[in-house]
Parts: structure tokens; sequence; C-alpha cells
């Protein structure tokens, strides 16, 4: 595995470290404020400086963390569980669920812009973590569906398929036993991006108003909160924290997933 997934898996360990002792890391309480401080510059009281209501920008960041992970792992499992087993199914027997499937239902997700889709449900069942998390689901299992699919018609047609085959083995323990292990493994590269994809989508409907409302520390509404030429020329910091909060996540994700795809990929190993 290259050195950049090591990175990654340092940044990641770190987020999920401030995001568990999120109490004991954070400074200040996050929703505290204090219009006599407000815009402060980074102060060895204020790491990060204090935002246009007087608020610990670095407790804001530790405590959005938390909402960031949570979103990202709980729409990357639930979306990677319904796209695998609906991927498999729509792979292993084919025909006519196949069609409906992947010729239909996977087209009509697709036909969608992902972001678009998102904000048109969230817009319409509220703003709320579990509404954002339940909007992020729906446009996100149709690329695992999609990957598992293909790696399902694959693997159908080997030897040890068509040995448990007639061996007696039945559908379920032939997919389940047989199919999946050996499917499985872009699924956990598609699910490392995933991750990345989820916070980053987090971060945007926060941003466009639509994500966690306030006054949750999210780092998308932070960024929102800070928008302005007022803001970034006078308190640039308000800005450049949660955004670099943002891409380091991101980042950290995206070179996890390379990494493992390399580890994965005999060929990559090798060079």
């Amino acid at each position: 595995m290259n050195r950049l997934a090591y990175i990654g898996f340092f940044i990641v360990a770190i987020l999920i470290i401030v995001a568990v002792f999120a109490p004991f890391v954070a400074t200040h309480d996050p929703t505290v404020q204090n219009l006599a401080m407000r815009f402060a510059a980074p102060s060895a009281e204020h790491w990060f400086g204090t935002d246009a209501l007087g608020r610990d920008i670095f407790s804001r960041i530790v405590y959005g963390a938390r909402i960031s992970l949570q979103v990202g792992v709980t729409v990357t499992f639930i979306s990677a569980f319904l796209g695998v087993v609906i991927g498999a199914i729509a792979g292993y027997y084919g025909g006519v669920i196949d069609k409906i499937l992947s010729g239909y239902v996977f087209n009509v997700f697709l036909a969608f812009p992902g972001l678009l889709l998102a904000i048109a449900l969230v817009a319409f069942l509220g703003a709320g973590i579990w509404k954002v998390i339940f909007a992020l689901c729906v446009i996100g299992w149709v690329g695992y569906a999609r990957v598992m699919r293909g790696q399902v018609l694959k693997v159908r047609e080997m030897d040890f398929v068509q040995a448990a085959r007639a061996l007696g083995a039945n559908d379920l323990r032939i997919l389940f036993v047989h199919i999946l292990p050996n499917s499985i493994q872009p699924i956990i590269v598609q699910a490392s991006l995933g991750m990345a994809g989820a916070v980053l989508s987090e971060a945007s409907l926060s941003f466009l108003g639509l994500g966690v409302p306030p006054p949750a520390p999210s780092w998308g509404t932070m960024i929102e909160e800070a928008r302005g030429l007022d803001t970034l020329y006078n308190a640039p910091h308000v800005l450049f924290f949660p955004g670099i909060a943002i891409a380091l996540t991101v980042l950290a994700f995206n070179f996890i997933g390379d990494g493992i795809r390399e580890y994965l990929d005999p060929k990559q190993r090798r060079r």
C-alpha cells in the first residue's frame, strides 16, 4: 500500500478520535455566543479564532467532525448494503429480474444528477441529519449495485460456482458463500471513496441550508455563515479552517480508496 494511503489512514484515525472524544478535545462549548469576541483572530484562548457570533471555531470544527463522520459512515453502510443485495440479485438471476432492476430502476435513478435529487428530497422532507442521510442513501446505492452486478455476472460463470451448483447447493448458499466473497473487493474501494462523497454532499447540503439545522456545528453551515467579501477580507480564518477540515477529510478517504485499490490489484501492487 502506498504512502498516501497511510497518510489517509492517519488523518481518518485523528478524525475518529476527535469525534469520539469531542467533549474532551473541544476547548469551549460550540454553541455559546460571545458577541464581544466576534471575529477574534486565532490566539491562545481561541486556537482557530471566533466566528460572527463569537463562537469558538476550533470547538465547532471538533463537534462538526461528529456530524460528518456520522453521515459518512451511515450513508456508506446503508448504501453499500442495499447496493450489494440488489446488484447481486440482478447479476445472479439475470433475465427479467436483471432487465427490470438494471434496465429500468438503475437508469431511473442515474437519470437525475445525484446532488440535485438529494436537494429535492431534503427540500421536500425538511432539514435534519437523518433526512440528509435518507436522501444521500437514495442517490448512493445505485453505484454499489452497478459494480456488484458486474462482478456477479463475471464470477457466477467460474468453475467453482458451477461445481457448487452441480453438488446441489441452493441459490442462497451459492450467492452468499461462493459468489459474494469473491466479488466484494471493488465494493470495499467504492465504499472508501463513497465516504468522501458522503462527507462532501453533507457539507454541500448544509451550505445550502438544507442539511443539519443550526446551532449544530456542521462544516458546511460554518462555511455558509462565513461567506461574503467582508468576512473573507477581514476574518479569513472563519472560512479557512472549516474549508481545510472538509478538504483534508475528503482527501484522506480518497487516498485510502486509491491505496486499497492498488493493494487489491496484483498488477498495481507489483508496479
